[in-house]
């Protein structure tokens, strides 16, 4: 089974995630498929990037995500025409 999670990087009392798509069965610094994402935690505020399309891509091929990356995920709004579209679904809706 494939997974997204969190592989740890950066110095010693100074972490770095980045968000890996994984075979679930490998060890946690193994070899990747595929980088999706990174996790800054020491900026402020916390620094998270995240190519969405590539998540939705590994979930079709039935990938599934951790907990953590499942509430890291869960924190970062949406943002770009998607995040208007849904938008102006809600206002639309609110009206009628």
């Amino acid at each position: 089974m494939v997974t997204i999670r969190m592989r740890r990087h950066g110095a010693k009392k100074s972490p770095f995630f980045r968000m890996v798509v994984i075979d679930s069965h490998s060890a946690s610094d193994g070899c990747a498929l595929e980088v999706v994402g990174y996790y800054d935690p020491k900026t402020q505020p916390e620094t998270l990037h995240v190519e969405r399309e590539r998540i939705e891509h590994w979930l079709e091929r039935g990938a599934q995500l951790s907990d953590t990356v499942r509430s890291l995920l869960a924190r970062q709004p949406i943002t770009g025409p998607a995040a208007e579209t849904e938008q102006t679904e809600v206002v639309e809706t609110a009206g009628s």
